[in-house]
Formats: structure tokens, C-alpha cells, sequence
């Protein structure tokens, strides 16, 4: 599928679950339009994957900054786990934040929030982030075989590229979508080499494990302009290497 038609087949995915959830008034959003859904039933979608071994198991958790998933967060700093979020547009040489759930100044549900992390949080390089045992994505859309989209910008496929190639990302890394049912979509959602599957999504109601879910093995400079790279430093810095 050529770059524009796979770019719109994309974004027919999205409208079609934005407008489901708002007919539904299943968000939070005034409009969900342009957005990851702030969804209804997040915190029980949490609670969902708080129960799952997996979860338990893990001790080093990687989360999107979105409200959705703020309980996913909060969850993880009250249980001891250590949290990176990555700093907005990874516009930083230091592109994570470090939430250490020992050293905290304020409540877990308080640091979870992505503005107050962002004031009390110190940032730290891809190199230094400890190996994930479990990676949460936000989502638009997910199909039931893994592969998910987010709003378009395209930085959670980034994130998860350079964190592979600093071996941080490891076969045993689950990666994990909370999601509001609507947005499991039965439409087929068109995927490229440097798109991220989801080993596991969890509605408020379901935990749906995917079969082989696509992972990129590392940076896909091809898909990349000039422009991005640039606004990366962590890019940048992998590109003169």
C-alpha cells in the first residue's frame, strides 16, 4: 500500500472509533478528535492489568504520558515499580523521565500526573534507563491481532526503535494497550515495518492476548525526515554514530 493510501486507510480507522466512542460518550474529552481517549472505565481497565502476573512480575515499567493511562502509572509507583515517561516530542538530550517510586516528594497518583512528573522528575538518556520488563502504549485503535494506531504522530514507534537498539526492549518485554472496548476495532488497521504491535489489550471488561504481534527491530531511518530527526536529539545523536 503506497505511503498516502496507507496514511489514509489509517486515518479512516481513527474517525470511525472517534466517533464511536463519542456517540457513546465513552471519554472525558470535550472532543476526542486529534486525541489518545481520555476513555471511561480507565481505572478499572488498570485495575484489569494490575491483576494479570505479568504485571506483578514486573518491576521496571515504560507508560505513555496520556490520561488514559494515568492510573496504569499511578498503579505502578504505589506497587514499588520504577517508571520512565518519556519527555514530550523526546525533544530533550534526556529524553525519559525517571520516576523512582523510593525517592517521590508527592503521592504516586500525584507524580503519575505528566505535568507533575515534568517538575519533579529528573530526565535521564536512552543508556540509562534500566531493561523493560513492560511497556504500555495508548492507543486510537487496536485490532485483536496486535496492531494499533495512536493520534498519528508517530512517537511511541520511535520511543519503542531506540530503546530496542539500546537492548533495553527484550523478547520477555510485554507491551501492553488500555483501551475502552470501542476502540478494539474489527477493521483491519494497515501497519508499516516501524509500527508497534501490542502483546496484550486490556479493556475494562476483556484481556485479549494477540498472536505474533509486528515489533520493528530498531530505527527505520527511511521513515524518517529531516525535520524529525532533527527535533530528536537521541535521533541525531544515533545518526552520527
Amino acid at each position: 500500500m503506497a505511503a498516502n493510501s496507507l496514511d489514509h486507510a489509517k486515518q479512516a480507522v481513527r474517525t470511525q472509533v472517534w466517533d464511536a466512542l463519542t456517540a457513546a460518550d465513552a471519554v472525558h474529552d470535550p472532543s476526542v478528535h486529534g486525541r489518545i481517549p481520555h476513555f471511561k472505565g480507565a481505572e478499572e481497565a488498570a485495575a484489569r492489568l494490575a491483576g494479570l502476573p505479568a504485571w506483578q512480575r514486573a518491576g521496571v515499567v515504560k507508560a505513555v504520558p496520556d490520561k488514559a493511562q494515568l492510573p496504569v502509572r499511578a498503579r505502578a509507583l504505589k506497587e514499588g515499580k520504577t517508571l520512565y515517561m518519556a519527555v514530550p516530542r523526546l525533544a530533550t538530550p534526556k529524553p525519559f523521565y525517571l520516576l523512582d517510586p523510593a525517592t517521590l516528594t508527592v503521592p504516586p497518583a500525584e507524580a503519575a500526573a505528566s505535568r507533575t512528573a515534568a517538575t519533579i522528575a529528573p530526565t535521564v538518556e536512552v543508556d540509562a534507563l534500566r531493561p523493560l520488563d513492560l511497556i504500555v502504549l495508548g492507543s486510537v485503535a487496536v485490532h485483536r491481532d496486535g496492531a494499533r494506531i495512536g493520534k498519528g504522530a508517530g512517537y511511541s514507534d520511535i520511543e519503542f526503535a531506540l530503546l530496542t537498539e539500546a537492548g533495553l526492549v527484550t523478547p520477555e518485554t510485554l507491551v501492553v494497550t488500555t483501551v475502552h472496548t470501542l476502540q478494539v476495532t474489527d477493521t483491519p488497521i494497515p501497519t508499516t515495518e516501524h509500527d508497534v504491535g501490542v502483546d496484550l489489550i486490556v479493556t475494562p471488561d476483556e484481556t485479549i492476548t494477540c498472536p505474533n504481534p509486528h515489533r520493528p527491530s530498531g530505527i527505520d531511518w527511511s521513515a524518517l525526515t529531516a525535520e524529525k530527526i532533527a527535533a530528536i536529539p537521541a535521533l541525531t545523536a544515533r545518526q552520527g554514530t
